[in-house]
């Protein structure tokens, strides 16, 4: 099978995409390969087969969800068996009480749980919820963290819109984007000022940037929040939709031992099928109706498809080890990559936790999203791209992360390596 990129077939695709969609695409990133996107025909373990032939080793993973690698048989499996029993019921099925039991043994701060559809819509409802709960109508979030794509989400989020330096405000109502108050990254000092001047209903956090890259939190910042939120009686959501099942069963805050008060999920969950939702506290989902005042509904919330999905994958996190592998990959290709370009005087910084990792070029630190954005993105765009020739896909955004599946193995690793150290030669 050939190695490489884009084609004949996915050019063709593409211009009539053109004709179709805004952009051509249904999503921005997938807009920021270049010349055009190649085009998947189908997928198996660490590999994505292109319609144009070619063989790619995936670190993008759905950029995020497929944490044991694309097509796991045990995961194929069960959705088999629940197409062949149904897909839609429009009433409640078995196997939403059985994932919602994992998510909740696993995760420390989760007593119940609500289901909807995507990261987007689990941040929408969690800040919802937040209001609901206080009486209060502001937020406070952080630069660069991105909560989806919805109003107060956007507002100073980071994600693709950084990297086609559009303003993530376009189209919000000045109304709510003065509801959304903003903070640095690990700035406490910030944080603890305007909850003592504003009446903030909830804090808002990815507690592992993964929408600027990988930017990692400093030590005891969470703890400061969770301090500070609990101080002056507001909610501390984590958006956990990256890093859920990911940093381990327990997520980020099983791994940084921070029980917030409402957590985001999606992604993972949901085995790469559409998810999303929201636990915590058993008082505060209790809002949510029809037991509460808080409205949510959703034609397809705890759809049976994404239910038998994430039910299996979790069942296998339980059992294989797929955190040893994904971590060990990460760690090895990102440790080659640093002494490759350490021996060629390339000024960089690598931020890298368990299976997510990213490089930033021609910068010492990346603390926060201004640091992330003085990185010098087209030479990682370069590498990209070279990277892509010889037949290896990490994202085409440098405000992405590379991530590892426990479908990358010491062989994928070693092929990884191989085009890396070509890459970075003639880099």
């Amino acid at each position: 099978m050939d190695q490489g990129g884009c084609s004949v077939l996915s050019e063709n695709l593409w211009k009539e995409a053109l004709k179709l969609f805004a952009g051509g695409v249904n999503s921005p990133v997938r807009a920021a390969v270049k010349p055009y996107p190649f085009y998947v025909d189908r997928s198996e373990g660490a590999f994505l087969y292109t319609v144009d032939g070619k063989r790619l080793i995936d670190y993008v993973l759905g950029y995020g969800p497929l944490f044991l690698g694309h097509r796991h048989p045990y995961v194929e499996k069960k959705i088999i068996e629940q197409v062949q029993k149904g897909w839609l019921y429009g009433t409640p099925s078995p196997v939403e009480i059985k994932l919602a039991e994992k998510i909740i043994r696993h995760l420390p701060s989760a007593q119940k749980i609500r289901f909807v559809n995507s990261g987007t819509e689990a941040t929408m409802l969690a800040l919802r919820l937040a209001r609901g709960y206080t009486g209060r109508e502001k937020i406070l979030k952080f630069n660069g963290n991105y909560h989806g794509a919805h109003d107060y989400g956007l507002v100073e989020a980071g994600s693709a819109a950084t990297e086609f330096n559009v303003s993530t405000s376009n189209g919000i109502p000045l109304s709510i984007r003065n509801t959304v108050e903003i903070c640095e990254y690990n700035d406490l000092s910030c944080v603890e000022k305007t909850l003592k001047k504003e009446d903030i209903a909830g804090v808002i956090v990815e507690p592992v940037m993964g929408n600027m890259g990988l930017i990692l939190p400093e030590k005891d910042f969470l703890k400061g929040l969770r301090e500070l939120t609990k101080s002056y009686n507001s909610l501390l959501i984590f958006d956990e939709v990256i890093t859920g099942f990911r940093l381990g069963l327990s997520g980020a805050q099983g791994y940084f031992g921070i029980n917030p008060d409402l957590t985001t999920l999606g992604k993972i969950i949901g085995g790469g099928l559409p998810i999303g939702a929201v636990a915590g506290r058993a008082e505060i989902i209790d809002l949510l109706t029809p037991s509460g005042k808080v409205f949510n509904a959703g034609t397809f919330n705890a759809n049976p498809l994404s239910m038998a999905a994430g039910l299996a994958t979790i069942e296998v996190l339980e059992r294989e080890k797929v955190y040893d592998t994904a971590k060990e990959a990460t760690k090895a290709f990102s440790e080659e990559l640093s002494i490759l370009l350490e021996r060629k005087g390339i000024t960089f910084t690598l931020n890298r936790i368990e299976s997510m990792f990213q490089v930033f070029f021609g910068v010492k630190k990346v603390t926060n999203a201004t640091e992330a954005k003085q990185a010098d993105k087209n030479t990682y765009f370069k590498m990209h791209q070279r990277m892509l020739e010889g037949g290896v896909f990490i994202p085409p955004s440098q405000f992405e992360v590379i991530f590892s599946s426990g479908a990358h193995n010491s062989s994928v690793v070693n092929t990884t390596i191989e085009v890396t150290r070509k890459v970075i030669n003639e880099l």
